[in-house]
């Protein structure tokens, strides 16, 4: 098959014909579907991306990619932002195709999506750039942009008016926030964020971000610091729902450790400020946390359980069975177990077996499997 060319971090496509999504034509024959979207999963594995069919989990159509893959879905409900080599390159999942959309990036870091736009940021030289995703079907959109004053590994995110909020750092340290308006005027600031990582939104269009003590809350135009209970208590990561003023977040407490297996999660309630410490009896990691229907704050335990935190009372009230009991790899980029939450389903990948787990999140049960043909590390998806 002769394969077009695209940026020179992603290699060309490789779909199956075979595994095309396809319809019936009057003359019995079949063809690609090229303009309905319909719910996806995306799945990185070493070498590529594998595109699933959400409900039955067949395996619709594959990318091969050079280089280790990270995965966001790029706010349309269609396209999946490929973050690799120096590019963002746009996956259509309802061809399923990488396309010629992407946005070159020194060092391609986070993607966020928030009120309609979509934020990239670019971890080698600052440059933050912001889209409307309803644009990609039609080509690579027109982008509004702003550099921090420092490149560093860093996050941002638009609000409902206009105003723009990243972190502050360089290579050697990252230590807040600053939030610009419209015309990028600075507004607030806070730099009492050593170690400033991840971001999530909660209700009333509530930003958070993580320290290595504690966490920043943004809203209103007031930056509020929640300190950890301990000297040391890292919150990286964070999984938000926009319709709860709870925020999940890890906590780690050792500053030495190269990798800490820590046991306990992070509730914060971003009205009163209080932090609270859920304690599962199981390790998790990065890709482990995520947020049900419901709100509900859901973590995938290294004993292969899904656990169930109710975010109102942060007790842990149920766990699901998925996969066997596994151990958190040595290196951040190494294939582990993920958790991904889409409407009212769980998915869970399993690489020692090469499969993907169903639970449904309105009866708690594990309701599918799949086999997969290739080993898989991350996943994200679209709603179509």
């Amino acid at each position: 098959m002769r394969r077009p060319h695209f940026p020179a971090s992603v290699a060309a496509v490789a779909v199956s014909a075979a595994l095309l999504t396809s319809c019936s034509t009057d003359s019995g024959t079949a063809e690609a579907t090229t303009t309905d979207a319909m719910p996806r999963l995306a799945v990185s594995y070493d070498g590529g991306v594998l595109i699933l069919d959400a409900a039955s989990l067949d395996v619709v159509g594959s990318a091969e990619v050079d280089g280790f893959t990270r995965l966001n879905p790029a706010g349309d409900d269609r396209h999946v932002l490929i973050s690799t080599g120096n590019s963002f390159t746009a996956l259509d999942t309802a061809e399923p195709a990488l396309t010629d959309v992407s946005f070159e990036a020194k060092t391609p870091g986070h993607v966020v999506r928030h009120n309609g736009k979509t934020v990239l940021f670019d971890d080698g030289t600052g440059l933050v750039r912001v889209f409307d995703p309803a644009g990609l079907s039609g080509g690579t959109p027109a982008t509004t942009e702003f550099t921090t004053p420092e490149a560093h590994h860093g996050v941002a995110v638009e609000l409902s008016d206009g105003s723009l909020l990243t972190t502050v750092g360089n290579e050697d340290e990252r230590t807040g926030i600053v939030v610009l308006d419209r015309d990028r005027t600075e507004i607030a600031r806070n730099e009492d964020c050593p170690g400033v990582h991840g971001e999530a939104v909660a209700a009333d269009e509530t930003v958070v971000v993580g320290c290595q003590n504690g966490l920043l809350i943004y809203r209103d135009g007031v930056i509020t610091k929640v300190a950890s209970p301990d000297p040391y208590g890292r919150i990286g990561n964070q999984a938000g729902d926009e319709d709860s003023p709870i925020i999940l977040g890890d906590y780690k407490t050792d500053a030495d450790a190269e990798l800490e297996r820590p046991e306990r999660v992070s509730l914060t309630d971003t009205v009163t400020g209080q932090l609270t410490l859920v304690d599962l009896g199981t390790s998790y990691t990065f890709r482990s946390l995520g947020r049900g229907p419901h709100g509900e704050a859901l973590v995938l335990g290294t004993d292969g359980t899904l656990h169930v935190i109710d975010p109102g009372t942060k007790t842990a009230t149920r766990t699901v069975d998925v996969i066997d009991a596994w151990t958190e790899p040595d290196k951040w980029q190494s294939p582990r177990p993920a958790l991904y939450v889409q409407d009212h389903t769980a998915y869970v990948t399993d690489p020692a077996n090469k499969k993907i787990h169903t639970i449904d999140l309105d009866t708690w049960a594990v309701s599918g499997q799949a086999e997969l043909p290739e080993t898989p590390n991350e996943i994200t998806g679209v709603t179509g």
